[in-house]
């Protein structure tokens, strides 16, 4: 016979799985990464950093 799950069971994998990187980037938390593309940009006379966060995707620009 197969093996019975309940389906609550099943949810509750599904929103997990779901939530896996989000929950962190909601609360302000992101993972950056300095993006390989276009590491350094010349822009008003300054160099500029171009992050990535590696969990959602949100970009960010740091002048130096």
């Amino acid at each position: 016979m197969a093996e019975v799950r309940s389906l609550n069971a099943f949810k509750k994998a599904q929103q997990k799985k779901q939530a896996a990187g989000h929950t962190l980037c909601r609360s302000g938390r992101h993972k950056w990464q300095i993006d390989k593309e276009t590491v350094f940009d010349s822009k008003q006379g300054k160099l500029v950093n171009r992050y990535r966060c590696t969990r959602c995707g949100k970009i960010k620009t740091s002048a130096q």
